[in-house]
Formats: structure tokens, sequence, C-alpha cells
């Protein structure tokens, strides 16, 4: 193939993601102000979580502009998660400790935690966040007011991801980029097929009459990645979807170190991007339109001296980077890792290839001391 047909490839497979980026920015808005006082259950799964418990609690507690309760499910921890929250409900009366019950065959640990969890709230809004999520003030006011905007019965959003070690700062913030550059968000607010389910499972908010609609997570019991697999179980029983830009509302430090971003992001792979069906396609696009114009362009002005495929090249790495970049001051990431883009994607895909391949091994996928099937 001529190395101008190429370059078209490369320049078009990066400007697609680019272009439905930046029109996505404009839809992936923050949740609007909220004065009223909406009754809502915060319901928190924890397993082993004593190094962020506490401070995802008394950031929850601290809401404002609501009625809730939160309720911590302790999943059988092994470290000092149950004492703590012990000793913050002697304080605080609206928070309920729990133990769960054993794990039943079948059910992921974090789904069946929150299904006992909706059981246990009694409010007619469910706001599902992970232990390492700490709310702002207003943070689930504002997420219960864009669900009633929105009128969907699920709303979902990214947090601001905290980030530290070099492969958080990597690979975390590829999310907005995957979600922005690839789900058309117009389409998802028209359409209620489950193609255009999506979401964050660090933090959910659900109508409790659209939650138990829907099966609630007993209808993704065996997932282990809510954020794609609870709003596709919506929009399965009729109900609509939504997600906003929550990283003015909530931050989370999702991972602390290589060992577990390779691990959590290893642990679900298969139900997204590593799945037979999605693999090839999608490293095609990524390998082309993302990692491939660095080398194009090095190649152009430096071996053919064609003004076409100089243009070109240069074009293709703009389109490559600008979602990284502008996503580094929207979503508050740092701007120095958004240079290393191509080795982000190289690294990501060589993770979901990784996860194939355990798949076809039928090599369980491990987290927090439990074994899952791949299967």
């Amino acid at each position: 193939m001529p190395i101008i047909a190429i370059a078209w490839c490369v320049f078009i497979l990066a400007a697609i993601p680019a272009s439905l980026f930046l029109w996505n920015l404009a839809l992936y808005s923050q949740p609007p102000a909220s004065s009223g006082c909406e009754p809502v259950s915060i319901l928190i799964p924890a397993r082993n979580e004593e190094h962020s418990i506490e401070n995802s609690i008394r950031a929850a507690l601290g809401s404002r502009n609501v009625d809730l309760e939160l309720i911590v499910l302790d999943d059988h921890s092994k470290d000092r998660t149950a004492d703590i929250v012990k000793r913050i409900a002697a304080e605080d009366k609206r928070l309920r400790l729990f133990a769960a019950p054993p794990l039943p065959p079948g059910w992921c640990g974090k789904q069946f935690a929150c299904s006992v969890l909706a059981h246990l709230a009694t409010k007619p809004v469910l706001c599902f966040i992970d232990s390492d999520v700490e709310l702002t003030r207003t943070g689930v006011a504002r997420m219960i007011k864009a669900l009633r905007r929105g009128n969907s019965g699920l709303i979902s959003g990214f947090p601001q991801q905290l980030t530290l070690t070099a492969l958080e700062q990597l690979l975390l913030p590829l999310m907005h980029f995957l979600l922005l550059g690839f789900l058309p968000l117009s389409g998802m607010r028209r359409v209620l097929h489950p193609a255009f389910g999506a979401g964050c499972g660090q933090i959910f908010v659900a109508d409790r009459e659209a939650y138990n609609r829907a099966g609630g997570h007993a209808a993704i019991r065996c997932s282990r990645h809510d954020g794609l697999t609870l709003p596709k179980a919506f929009r399965r029983a009729g109900i609509m979807t939504d997600l906003c830009d929550a990283t003015s509302i909530a931050s989370c430090r999702m991972y602390r170190n290589a060992h577990e971003v390779f691990f959590g992001l290893l642990k679900n792979a298969d139900e997204g991007i590593a799945s037979p069906g999605r693999i090839l396609p999608f490293s095609c696009m990524l390998l082309v339109g993302q990692v491939l114009p660095v080398l194009l362009f090095a190649y152009a002005w430096t071996a053919i001296p064609s003004h076409t495929l100089r243009l070109l090249s240069t074009l293709a790495l703009v389109a490559s980077y600008l979602p990284r970049l502008i996503a580094s001051f929207r979503f508050r990431q740092p701007l120095l890792a958004g240079f290393f883009h191509p080795l982000a994607i190289l690294l990501l895909l060589a993770i979901q290839w990784y996860a194939l391949l355990r798949s076809v091994l039928r090599i369980p996928a491990t987290w927090k001391g439990r074994s899952y099937s791949t299967t």
C-alpha cells in the first residue's frame, strides 16, 4: 500500500475519535446545582478498605441538601474496616454498619454486596459509591438533580481520578478517552439499545423503583464490570441511563501502585475491550489511530520529503494527542503523562490481550482475595 494511503488511514482513525471526543465534551456536562432536600440512601460495599473507608464515610456524611442514611456493608474484611466504621457510627446515627452474608455461588462479591445494601436501604433514591470515593458536600444532591432532569432511571459519572504513581497517571486517564472518543453521547440519550449503556462503577445514582424493575445488581450477579453491565441491564428493562461529568462532585484514588493498576484493569477486561468480539477491532483502531501517528510523523519528517505526507502525519499526530491533552485540563489529569499517550495505549492493549489469553486458558481472575471464572 502506498505510504500516502497509509497516512490517510492513520489520519482518519485518529480524527474520528478526536472529533467525537470534542463533540461529546459539550454533552458531558457537570450535574446542575440543587437546593432541595432529596431523601437518599448512600450505600458503600467495603472489603479490606481500612486505608480509605474513613475519608469516604466522613465525606458522605457531610453531604448537603439531602436527607440521607449511610449504610456500609462489611464484606468479610480481614483488616480494621469494620472497627473504623463502628467508631464513626457511634458518633453519627445516620450511619449503619452491617456484615455481609456468605457469598452465594455464581455471584461477584461487589454485586452481591450492592444487592444486599439495596435491600437494606429505606430511601427512594439509591447512591452506590466505592469505598475509595470522596463526595463533595453537594455531590449527591447534584447527581440526583441530574437524574431527575434527564428522565433516566440511572446516572453515573467519572469522579476526579487521583493518580500519583507512573502507571496510574499513564493508564487511568484513558477511561475518559475511551468513553468520550468512542461512545456517541447524543445517541446514548436518544436510543435505548443496551450497546449505548456505559457508566463508572465508582458512583451510581438510581431511582429505587427503576432499580428494582431492572433487576438490580442481581441482573449482573456474575459481572466484574458493573460500570458497563449495570447500565445495560437498565436499558434491557426499557429504562434510560445517563452520564455526567462527576469531576467536580467526587474524587477517587482507585489504585495506589503498579500492581493494583495492572490487576485492577485485568480483572474485568474480558467484559470490555478484551472480549473476543471487540479486541481485534479496538486494537486496530487504537494502534493505527493512536500509536502510528508518532511513527508516521517521525518517518515523514526524516525520510521522505513529501508535503502531503508531512501534512497528513502532522494532522494525525495532533488528532491523536488532542483528546488526551484537553482531558488533562478538563478532568484535572497529569499533563506530563499525556505526552506519553501512545505508550499508554500500548500498555492498555497489552493488558487486554493478556486478559483474553487468560480467559481462553480459563485462568480465573482474582481480586481482593477472591477468584472468579473468566468464562
